[in-house]
């Protein structure tokens, strides 16, 4: 059976744990022999959107080219994983019209528990006055609406955050249903 590809869009705060979801399930579906590409915020901002700023016209203008990419990978059959926090609502819903298969995964953990797992600390500089435009202390972080997923990293593990990731996938195809899931 051919592998059928899909963006599978991780979107949250900062420390809300897209990173850390991302990565088991990329793991899993290593294991599963799927072909896999990853596609992280802060890698693609020192490379494919470098030199953008944060201002709303260009954190959409990152958002935009992280979804091409994402489309062409995976319209050639590839699971393309991205952890990004993409915080205006118009701008996912933009990337998953123009991406077709498309999964948005909601990392959602309140404001105060992401500040707590602050491990870059950026919300004591954005406190503090250091860093501008910082989502979710002085710029604006939409949360979906209707996400396909939401993993509450507050209130579950890791691993019911990567079930969930993995079960949606399959249910919709887009992955082989496993026996069971062997690296959680």
């Amino acid at each position: 059976m051919e592998q059928r590809g899909v963006t599978v869009w991780f979107t949250g705060l900062s420390g809300a744990g897209k990173t850390t979801i991302r990565m088991a399930v990329e793991q899993e579906l290593r294991d599963r022999g799927l072909k896999v590409e990853v596609l992280d915020g802060d890698i693609v901002r020192q490379y494919l959107t470098k030199g953008l700023g944060f201002s709303k016209e260009d954190r959409d203008e990152n958002i935009r080219r992280i979804g091409f990419v994402a489309h062409l990978l995976s319209r050639n059959g590839v699971v393309v994983l991205v952890s990004a926090i993409s915080p205006y609502r118009a701008t996912r819903d933009e990337v998953r019209q123009r991406t077709g298969d498309f999964v948005e995964v909601y990392v959602n953990a309140p404001l105060a528990i992401c500040e707590q797992r602050d491990v870059k600390g950026l919300y004591k500089r954005a406190r503090a006055g250091e860093i501008k435009q910082f989502t979710g202390i002085d710029d604006p972080y939409e949360a979906p609406l209707n996400a396909d997923v939401e993993c509450k990293t507050d209130e579950e593990s890791l691993a019911e955050s990567t079930v969930k990731v993995l079960t949606h996938l399959e249910r919709l195809g887009y992955v082989p249903i496993a026996e069971a899931i062997a690296s959680i």
